[in-house]
């Protein structure tokens, strides 16, 4: 599982360098963004333009790194493909997570807030 963080001002992006977060990497990928996301700013946006397909361990594991981030962070999502959209819409997840279209509009929606 690859990720490419970058720290920003006021948040932290996290790009999925994978095209599918199943349950052969859900574990990893939770291991990986509690090392990315440690002790940084309150805001992560997470990147998952690259991600095609998204099973109910890799929706677990979103669910879970927004856990571990705890009350006083927030885990957003960015770029979404019509299939993950698709997983978070079906189970109402889009109305628990923040979703912008691109990392783009997320970086400069931080920005104006």
């Amino acid at each position: 599982m690859q990720l490419h963080t970058q720290t920003r001002t006021n948040l932290i992006s996290v790009q999925v360098i994978e095209d599918r977060i199943d349950a052969a990497t859900a574990i990893q990928f939770k291991e990986k963004m509690r090392d990315a996301t440690e002790g940084g700013p309150g805001r992560v946006v997470l990147d998952l333009a690259r991600v095609q397909f998204l099973d109910s361990s890799g929706l677990g594991a979103i669910v879970a790194v927004k856990k571990l981030l705890g009350p006083d962070r927030v885990l957003e999502l960015a770029g979404l493909t019509l299939t993950v959209e698709k997983v978070f819409r079906l189970t109402r997840m889009d109305t628990i997570f923040i979703i912008h279209p691109s990392l783009d509009v997320a970086v400069a929606h931080a920005a104006s807030a």
